[in-house]
């Protein structure tokens, strides 16, 4: 039975996990403007109490809350906070500082890293696991059961704003029914990576959708809309089948594939699947020894567990060892100098 992960409230951007006496978990959340208790900011030290921060990827976010929780049940004089800003959100406040570990479902642009360096953080980029960006529709839809990337495009590229708003338009023979699309915001890697795949450039679509960096938004959207269509992580889809429904995506070999730890493992699952990451500070790492063994646990062979209960697939073994490898050396900077995942084997840069 997949893990419950707890539903992020619309309009709340970042759930704090505190381990409180006994184990127990408590839930609470920030501010709605970013702000955190002067106590817990940035990972600090508070007597015999350790403060681990960590924000960014609302993909990445279920798998950091599993970890936490097991984490902080074991260490329990750690508290591990996990935020959801966006991949792009979550680099702001890691390159100003205010963080310890930044969630991110695509790699760190230039204009991140150029903040990085303006404030003196170095970083380690650590891939923690494979996801399929999940294409859903209401399960009312009998008529779209695969789409091709161009199909997603023609619905999502900036010329279609205004423009294409009935199924119709997609194909002929989808009925008379109003269009309507939901997804994450633009601070969403989930956002750059799926508009770099479908529309050929990343960042660049339609505006005139329903945004929200909470993907239960989109999750709820996609429900009440009998026309709707939306996007986002393989576990958030994996915990709400029951209520939409997943349309198949044809890869580039012509096959209608439809999202599976199976295919996204094997690469079938194209051009949607894709690592997703955490970035660690490495002056956190010198500084709080919790923040590197919080880093190093994530990408323990024994967790692996936890990243396919909460709906991801976890990295083989020999990309684990390379992944451990990279975090125990601290080796700076990112693998991938065109900033992007897209048609990249992690094999091949890890």
């Amino acid at each position: 039975m997949k893990r419950q992960f707890l539903l992020l409230l619309s309009g709340v951007l970042a759930l704090t996990l505190a381990a409180c006496a006994g184990g127990e978990t408590d839930t609470t959340t920030t501010p709605e403007d970013g702000t955190t208790d002067t106590a817990t900011d940035a990972g600090a030290e508070d007597g015999d109490v350790a403060y681990v921060q960590v924000d960014g990827s609302s993909t990445v976010f279920p798998i950091s809350e599993a970890m936490a929780e097991e984490f902080m049940a074991a260490n329990p004089n750690v508290r591990v906070t996990v935020g959801v800003s966006g991949s792009g959100g979550g680099f702001k406040k890691f390159c100003a500082g205010e963080t310890d570990i930044s969630n991110a479902s695509r790699p760190i642009k230039e204009s991140e890293i150029e903040l990085c360096q303006e404030a003196g953080i170095e970083f380690v980029e650590i891939p923690v696991a494979f996801d399929g960006i999940s294409v859903v529709v209401n399960p009312e839809n009998d008529w779209a059961e695969c789409l091709t990337p161009a199909e997603l495009g023609a619905m999502w590229e900036p010329a279609a704003e205004g423009q294409v708003s009935n199924w119709n338009q997609i194909k002929p023979e989808y009925p008379d029914q109003e269009l309507r699309l939901y997804g994450p915001g633009t601070d969403s890697g989930t956002y750059d990576y799926f508009t770099e795949a479908v529309t050929g450039e990343e960042g660049e679509s339609r505006g005139d959708y329903t945004a929200s960096e909470d993907d239960n938004v989109v999750v709820q959207g996609v429900q009440a809309d009998t026309g709707g269509l939306g996007f986002f992580g393989f576990a958030y889809y994996e915990e709400n089948k029951d209520i939409l429904k997943v349309v198949g995506i044809e890869n580039k070999d012509g096959e209608c594939i439809i999202p599976s730890e199976e295919a996204i493992a094997d690469g079938t699952y194209n051009p949607l699947a894709r690592p997703i990451f955490f970035y660690v500070s490495k002056q956190a790492m010198a500084e709080k020894p919790a923040v590197a063994d919080f880093a190093a646990y994530q990408i323990d062979s024994a967790n692996t567990n936890l990243i396919s209960e909460v709906g991801y697939v976890p990295l083989p073994a020999d990309l684990i060892a390379k992944a451990q490898t990279r975090l125990q050396d601290g080796v700076a900077g990112t693998m991938f100098e065109d900033h992007s995942t897209l048609g990249v084997k992690l094999s091949d840069k890890l």
